[in-house]
């Protein structure tokens, strides 16, 4: 998703006049709104967490089960739909799978929460 100047709309319908920005287009919305949702449950998003805590490196399964009260199974759906929406990816050795964040997942749901205006603040 690049940046870009957003058209801005005047508004005198309603009490007042606004300027509305458009910022997503609705299939970059729906992409996003997936992305989100899997960050949705509370599982999800400490897992995503633990590996992202891991400053770039991968992180094996073993290791994040015991964070859990829950079974290896359990874990490793939760992690499947990590994967599936686009925040992780893995690398299977023998028995056990290894995950590592995709920053620019992450760098995505970031840009989408950042106002325009402290975006701009930031750069200059």
């Amino acid at each position: 998703m690049s940046k870009q100047e957003l058209p801005v709309i005047a508004s005198t319908t309603g009490c007042c006049a606004t300027t509305v920005t458009s910022a997503l287009e609705p299939e970059a919305a729906a992409a996003l709104a997936a992305t989100f949702k899997a960050l949705g449950d509370p599982v999800r998003l400490r897992l995503l967490s633990l590996i992202a805590a891991a400053g770039g490196e991968e992180v094996c399964v073993c290791e994040l089960t015991p964070a859990f009260d829950l079974s290896q199974p359990t874990i490793s759906h939760h992690l499947k739909v990590l994967r599936e929406a686009g925040l992780l990816t893995s690398e299977r050795r023998g028995t056990w799978v290894y995950y590592r964040v995709v920053p620019e997942a992450l760098q995505r749901l970031s840009d989408v929460l950042t106002p325009t205006g402290l975006t701009a603040a930031a750069t200059a």
